[in-house]
């Protein structure tokens, strides 16, 4: 009885769970991305990069402050004595306690300290460029999912239609009224089109597969998207984008180069600084006990300080290489902070060019789309009448399936423009 119950317990929490993975997610757009940035792994990774950097900070200036260790010591002789003649000294057991404090500054060090605060800024700005990315796939996908969604209802719509002049078709044929060569046509162009649907479905089932892994959510998950797309693809709010202007202090990449330029110019730097002292001090305190019947000689001072200063003389031209080679590196990073201002500037100015052009196919594409639609849907009524030929049917469900493809690319082109500019933009 008992087993039975235990088995059925665990059968209700086995179906509780799969109850909860298959539960479906709605999500607007928004909800999407901020189900992202609670979730994703790479975005995880690094937010971890940026504590991680912190820890690393602490550490270096660690190394500046006190550092502190005991020692215990237990001897014991085993009785012996030491003779010298007539008089012998026993040897008892003897315990001593230690605890030494000493610490050790470079100007190295204070430079370490500085560059650690360097390394966390850039750990910072990546992961803001992190959190840039996360939201711009999450956006691509979410877009992709809606627009091939249209497509599949566009298509399995006219698929409707060429199935019922199919039938209409295949109809005559029976009585007479028209030839099986016009029937057989019409079979090609429904299984076409039913071919082109089920391959836009296995797409859009890859896409929401990829939705899941940006979000970081359950695989088993169900995922359903509530934003339509006209509220995101908002031409003219996208248009306005390019009218802004560059602010390249903006750009995340830019940000970084920044700091490389003050990391190596610290550590240019931290090479001259190795001409510097090294200052050290040590506070030692000691107590040491017998524990035989008379007590042996103690010779250990219970407390003792010292300090020194070291400084280096001569390592056969190793600190001047080192100079001359962060002298070189700083400078490389000069120029290349140099092209990439140019480069950036550059790559706004050709993004503009892009969205402008992607905009403009966008809507031609748009356009192109609604009139095969319903050239398509003219056609098919004619046929029907006779007033139409196989030839401008086939032509017309072939048009609509390349407009539908040019179509999906003109939207793709404009979100990727967007994107790009977005992420150039720092928005």
């Amino acid at each position: 009885m008992i087993k039975k119950t235990l088995t059925m317990a665990l059968m209700s929490v086995v179906l509780l769970c799969g109850a909860k993975a298959q539960e479906t997610m709605n999500l607007t757009l928004k909800e999407a991305q901020d189900y992202a940035l609670n979730y994703n792994y790479t975005l995880q990774n690094a937010a971890l990069d940026v504590q991680k950097a912190q820890a690393a900070k602490w550490e270096t200036l660690s190394s500046m402050l006190p550092q502190v260790s005991g020692k215990f010591d237990y001897q014991n002789m085993c009785g012996y004595e030491m003779n010298f003649g007539a008089m012998s000294i026993p040897l008892n057991p003897n315990g001593s306690l230690g605890v030494t404090a000493s610490m050790a500054v470079t100007a190295q060090q204070v430079m370490g300290t500085l560059m650690s605060n360097i390394s966390k800024e850039m750990a910072d700005i990546t992961h803001k460029k992190t959190i840039q990315s996360t939201l711009s796939n999450v956006k691509n996908v979410y877009v992709s999912i809606l627009v091939m969604e249209d497509i599949v209802d566009l298509l399995d719509s006219s698929l409707a239609n060429m199935e019922s002049l199919e039938r209409t078709t295949q109809a005559s044929v029976a009585v007479g009224a028209a030839e099986q060569i016009d029937a057989d046509k019409l079979s090609v162009q429904v299984a076409q089109m039913r071919n082109t649907i089920a391959s836009n479905r296995r797409s859009l089932t890859m896409l929401y597969n990829s939705m899941l892994l940006q979000l970081g959510a359950d695989v088993n998950s169900k995922i359903k998207l509530t934003t339509k797309l006209d509220e995101i693809l908002n031409i003219d709010q996208v248009a306005q984008l390019a009218l802004g202007g560059f602010d390249i202090e903006k750009n995340y990449d830019y940000q970084l180069l920044q700091q490389s330029e003050k990391l190596s110019k610290d550590q240019l730097t931290m090479a001259w600084l190795s001409f510097t002292p090294t200052l050290s001090a040590f506070y030692q305190y000691s107590y040491k006990t017998y524990f035989g019947k008379s007590e042996g000689m103690n010779m250990t001072p219970p407390n003792m300080v010292g300090a020194s200063v070291s400084l280096p003389i001569f390592q056969t031209g190793t600190r001047v290489a080192k100079i001359k080679e962060a002298k070189i590196s700083h400078q490389e990073t000069l120029n290349s902070k140099k092209q990439a201002e140019d480069g950036l500037q550059v790559q706004f100015n050709q993004l503009c060019y892009d969205l402008a052009s992607a905009i403009e196919t966008y809507q031609i594409q748009k356009k192109n789309l609604e009139v095969t639609q319903r050239v398509l849907a003219n056609v098919t009524e004619k046929y029907q009448y006779g007033r139409a030929s196989n030839l401008e049917v086939t032509n017309a469900s072939t048009d609509i399936i390349s407009a539908q493809s040019n179509y999906i690319q003109a939207v793709m082109s404009v979100l990727s423009a967007e994107t790009s500019l977005e992420n150039l933009l720092g928005m």
